[in-house]
């Protein structure tokens, strides 16, 4: 197939990067170019150099060329996939949009998800423009046959961050840092809802699959993995890698919404507090030979280790620190003074 991705260099691309290009499809990356190195031991991708937000740079970079499949990793934004629908109307037989399973509604009236649950996120502007995105593609879909494919992934890691519920804008390091000095660490509410993590290479098996399906066409697919964990479950299973003691602190996520100037309210009451099981019997229809294998413990292992192995990975964020401090130590006071009465 010949394909073009727009970004192709994240969490999710990547992973889908690769293996297309192990796999020998002709694959064209359009992006800035600052991490294109990461393609550089593989069959080399071909780099269209330009902004997708400015018309003419992207009309001289496309050329004639036509594409089976279109994938734009990075719209955000009705406007965007508006202007992607312009540039790519009539040169690809399938454009791939990503959303986001963030914009299930919450809270949910069932934490079993389907692509049929209602989308509706009060909570996270992010999520409702993902929403308003899926609504537009949908409409020229029907109206002008415009040949969509949506893609709502859930909570995706890689060997490059470690993922958790509550961190800073800096990444997961500061947390995973304290952990290893034996500090207390922020789980929000009580630890037991329920979530699921999707290695990138399950989700890239579940991807290439979908690509160039006919049968995705016009269609809705979540990709995630079956694994349901807490997280507890999650917080310990990194403790226990990194071979130390899990000193949790379990605190609120309204709280922890209220005492903060980090975007919790979004990613936490409009996303990770809620419960979810993703129900993955349309994904299995459409690639049946699709099994997410890689196991939390084991993708997190391999994470860990590449994350300690690279001292570029390890981004420290002293403000989120001395924050998590903070709240704790208010919290433990509270605690004393209620005894106290």
């Amino acid at each position: 197939m010949r394909i073009l991705f727009i970004g192709g260099t994240g969490t999710i691309s990547t992973a889908i990067s690769k293996e297309l290009l192990e796999q020998g499809h002709e694959l064209y990356l359009l992006n800035r170019g600052t991490r294109n190195e990461l393609f550089n031991k593989y069959r080399k991708a071909k780099y269209l150099m330009a902004d997708i937000n400015k018309k003419n740079e992207i009309e001289q970079a496309i050329g004639e060329l036509q594409f089976d499949v279109v994938a734009d990793f990075i719209a955000f934004l009705p406007s965007q996939v508006e202007r992607d629908v312009k540039i790519f109307a009539g040169k690809t037989k399938q454009y791939i949009f990503i959303s986001s399973a963030s914009a299930y509604q919450k809270p949910l009236s069932d934490y079993r998800i389907t692509e049929g649950t209602p989308l509706a996120n009060p909570y996270w502007e992010y999520s409702r423009n993902k929403i308003a995105c899926e609504e537009y593609l949908m409409k020229i879909n029907r109206e002008n046959k415009f040949p969509v494919t949506i893609i709502r992934p859930s909570h995706t890691y890689d060997e490059r961050s470690v993922p958790l519920g509550v961190h800073g804008e800096k990444g997961s390091w500061q947390v995973i840092k304290r952990m290893m000095e034996g500090k207390p660490v922020i789980i929000h509410g009580d630890g037991t809802s329920l979530w699921t993590m999707t290695h990138n290479s399950d989700f890239a098996k579940a991807f290439i699959g979908i690509m160039g399906n006919i049968h995705a066409i016009g269609e809705t697919i979540q990709i995630t993995s079956d694994e349901t964990l807490t997280w507890n479950q999650i917080y310990e299973t990194i403790a226990l890698v990194l071979g130390v003691e899990l000193n949790a602190i379990h605190i609120s996520s309204e709280i922890l919404c209220k005492c903060s100037d980090y975007d919790f309210v979004g990613s936490l009451i409009g996303d990770k507090a809620n419960s979810v099981v993703f129900e993955n019997t349309k994904l299995k229809h459409l690639v049946p030979e699709f099994v997410a294998t890689k196991r939390f413990d084991e993708g997190v292992r391999e994470t860990i280790e590449n994350v300690l192995a690279h001292a570029e990975l390890q981004i420290e964020d002293l403000e989120f620190d001395k924050w998590c401090d903070r709240v704790i130590l208010s919290q433990e006071k509270m605690i004393r003074d209620i005894k106290k009465k």
